[in-house]
């Protein structure tokens, strides 16, 4: 992926880096529809994590200053390409369906909490899944209760909401009532200077014609009326500081 005009170099200062408004993005350079589904060979950053450059920088400055408040910011999952995206898709609708689910509810159980392949904000390179390093915690780490009043993450959540905005990242997949699509996850947060900007070409491309030249585990089952609501509920239905 090649460094945008409009987004300037973050540097590792240790201050909050101020959110660029979406409307300062109408000038920029369009994104490959192979960028935008997790095609193409970018320039991936991070130790123990994946990022584009910019979401690197910024974490890394967050990262600084919850640490001095005695919080370790720590990525279990960042960039993901189209293949790591089917491959969780494949094997999840191989689980379901072997445990007897029809192909249909198989397909909705998965899209509760994982994209369909090349629709992932992970393919970006600008969406991480957070948790707090420090506390000790057993089996699956990315549940929301761990979130939670007197969970593990309970003090790194309430530090997020406090500051990760100053630094540029919001929470994707709120927990609004009325939110429709993939369910709420406290963990997963987006840089928004750059994910704002893909999003909007993502919106520009025709998402149903690409999904439909697709052939995975599955995918012989999704129809125009399953896609048109994925779309909306599953790609559009998030925070809306971030459309």
């Amino acid at each position: 992926m090649h460094r945008r005009s409009f987004l300037k170099k973050s540097s590792i200062t240790g201050l909050a880096i101020g959110f660029i408004p979406a409307s300062l993005f109408s000038q920029e350079e369009e994104f490959t529809v192979e960028e935008l589904m997790g095609k193409a060979d970018i320039d991936l950053y991070g130790e123990g994590f994946q990022a584009q450059k910019e979401t690197c920088d910024a974490f890394m400055a967050m990262k600084a200053a919850a640490y001095q408040d005695g919080i370790d910011l720590k990525v279990v999952s960042g960039y993901r390409s189209f293949d790591r995206q089917e491959a969780i898709f494949e094997r999840k609708y191989q689980q379901f369906t072997d445990e007897g689910m029809e192909p249909l509810a198989a397909i909705d159980k998965i899209i509760e909490y994982s994209t369909i392949p090349g629709t992932s904000r992970h393919h970006w390179g600008t969406d991480l899944d957070i948790i707090d390093g420090y506390p000790k915690v057993e089996g699956d780490v990315l549940v929301p209760e761990k979130f939670g009043p007197g969970g593990p993450f309970e003090l790194m959540k309430q530090w997020m909401d406090d500051n990760a905005e100053k630094f540029g990242f919001y929470l994707v997949y709120t927990d609004q009532p009325k939110r429709r699509g993939f369910k709420y996850e406290p963990w997963h947060y987006t840089y928004a200077p750059v994910s704002i900007p893909m999003l909007t070409a993502f919106r520009r491309k025709n998402i149903l014609a690409l999904l439909e030249k697709e052939d995975f585990l599955g995918s012989e089952h999704f129809t125009t009326g399953f896609i048109k609501n994925y779309i909306q509920d599953n790609i559009l239905d998030i925070n809306p500081k971030l459309l």
